[in-house]
């Protein structure tokens, strides 16, 4: 599944435009290489987001083409959540 529909589904992010955005903006990374929008993500992999000074690293533990609230959750683990410095 692509990453950006992925983290839509998986109710990390809202919109499926918002993960483009982020992987345009090199903030979007798959097994510590950079993602593109359509980049594949499989179960197993481990997604790095960078949100302005927020990183969170998930474990994609389910792939699901739609999914309720409860499912969503149960759709990933987090393994690491942190603020970052912005260096002006």
């Amino acid at each position: 599944m692509r990453i950006d529909k992925y983290l839509k589904v998986a109710r990390i992010l809202k919109r499926r435009e918002v993960g483009k955005q982020l992987a345009l903006n090199e903030r979007l990374f798959i097994n510590g290489r950079q993602a593109k929008p359509a980049s594949e993500v499989k179960v197993g992999d481990e997604v790095k987001i960078v949100f302005g000074n927020r990183q969170i690293t998930i474990s994609v533990k389910e792939i699901r083409q739609s999914a309720s609230k409860e499912q969503a959750f149960a759709m990933y683990e987090v393994l690491e959540e942190k603020k970052t410095e912005i260096n002006v």
